[in-house]
């Protein structure tokens, strides 16, 4: 028995991620409520806000809410600002710091209702010491109601770096809280947004992204100290990036998806016949541009399939793109399964096919090594994939987990919490992963992974 424990402490102390200066820190908040304001009120006829109350702007151009904030040393901080709309129309504001516009017309775009709180985040650079933040309606419509700033990233374990895709739209979806209930997970990525047939987006192309459903779960994700993000594409139904017929368009589209819900991380999940158009491939780089220089601070994924090597010869092509586009995408992230793996070795075969990546993102845009693995994901897939024969085991996502603390890569994900539990007599692969196993015990792996 004390054998037993003493291996036991062993591999928890092999498996477990030490402290990482990777860590996301703590944020400060800042009540609006307490800040200076000019032509508005304090409020609190709403729902959902924090502290004592809420700034209603005036509608008129040029109301502001100025917050004194602090900082320890000079250098870059995010600012993440709470509010609701529920007009019709955005209401964007510029930021400045110390008198000094920095970002302009900030959008602010409208939520389902007055009650319903998004966040919009800014980076920006603050001087040690105190700091003069100023949000200033740029419209005669003014600001929306404005609940509080923080600055800062906010202590999220293990944080986006581990955010499961979970499938509403079918395999017998588990409640998301109840998965971070059980697991410790915080965020989630969500799919699909596809095209409605034209260039807009819907939820598997059908489902309104604002009032239903899936905005009913993403509240409640959120409310318990959760968040989400967004996985546009797939590989069924309508992709934007072929209905939407230039980079504009395309942007607009991903834009509605992020004001929708105040996203600070959206995923391009590329495959298909999208993946396969070159075309389509350039025009999803550049609606990226435009999507980085309108939403300061947001951060990208575009997420592909691979080969055992690496990205084969289109993943490299679209990496070479990005580069020579100019796009500085935040994380390239592979799907290491359905390449021909065995049942045995799919660890292996992940770590072989991320160390390709890894040499195609470095070559392409002349990173470190360190940098270059902060911008490297991966999504693997529990159980039985869709290649017969090939098997991910609980050890392989052990293997995965090892391979990311030793490396600090950005991504460690997998599809998908809808399959991570035993089959029970009537189950398709869509809901269970085929393999024996309790329920969430590859995510209870993954989770382990602090960045």
């Amino acid at each position: 028995m004390i054998l037993t424990a003493l291996c036991g402490l062993l591999l928890s102390l092999l498996f477990t991620a030490p402290p990482s200066s990777h860590a996301a820190t703590t944020s400060t908040d800042y009540q609006a409520e307490d800040a200076t304001i000019a032509q508005g009120t304090v409020a609190t006829n709403h729902t959902g806000y924090t502290g004592s109350g809420f700034v209603d702007y005036a509608n008129t151009t040029g109301s502001y809410v100025e917050f004194t904030v602090d900082a320890t040393t000079t250098g870059t901080a995010t600012l993440t600002f709470r509010y609701a709309n529920g007009s019709t129309v955005d209401r964007p504001v510029n930021i400045s710091v110390n008198g000094t516009v920095v970002v302009s017309n900030l959008s602010l775009a409208p939520t389902a209702n007055w009650d319903t709180w998004a966040t919009r985040t800014a980076t920006v650079t603050l001087n040690a010491g105190a700091n003069k933040v100023r949000a200033t309606a740029t419209t005669a419509n003014g600001g929306p109601n404005l609940d509080r700033l923080s600055t800062g990233t906010t202590a999220l374990s293990p944080g986006m770096a581990v955010a499961p895709y979970e499938y509403f739209g079918w395999g017998n979806p588990q409640s998301p809280t109840s998965v971070m209930s059980a697991t410790g997970v915080k965020w989630f990525t969500l799919a699909f947004i596809l095209s409605d047939g034209t260039c807009n987006p819907a939820w598997d192309g059908s489902r309104p992204l604002t009032g239903g459903d899936d905005q009913s779960k993403i509240n409640a994700i959120r409310s318990v100290g959760g968040d989400v993000i967004a996985s546009i594409g797939g590989w069924s139904g309508n992709k934007l990036g072929e209905k939407c017929t230039s980079a504009s368009a395309l942007a607009g589209a991903y834009q509605k998806v992020v004001n929708a819900y105040g996203l600070k991380v959206i995923d391009i999940d590329i495959e298909n016949t999208e993946w396969a158009s070159a075309t389509a491939r350039q025009r999803v780089v550049d609606a990226l541009k435009i999507i980085k220089t309108n939403n300061p601070g947001i951060k990208t994924i575009i997420t592909f399939g691979t080969a055992t090597s690496g990205p084969d010869s289109t993943g490299v092509d679209m990496i070479n793109r990005a580069a020579t586009s100019g796009l500085a995408n935040d994380i390239w992230c592979i799907m290491p399964f359905d390449f021909g793996g065995g049942t045995t070795n799919m660890g292996t075969l992940t770590t072989q096919a991320m160390e390709g990546l890894k040499a195609r993102v470095q070559s392409a845009y002349g990173y470190s090594d360190s940098t270059t693995y902060g911008h490297l994901g991966l999504s693997s897939m529990n159980g039985k994939t869709d290649d017969a024969g090939e098997l991910v085991r609980l050890s392989d996502f052990q293997t995965m987990l090892a391979y990311a603390q030793q490396h600090h890569i950005a991504r460690l994900t997998y599809w998908s919490v809808n399959r991570d539990r035993p089959c029970t007599t009537g189950s398709d692969g869509d809901s269970c992963s085929g393999v024996s196993q309790q329920q969430y015990d590859y995510l209870k792996v993954f989770v382990q992974y602090t960045g």
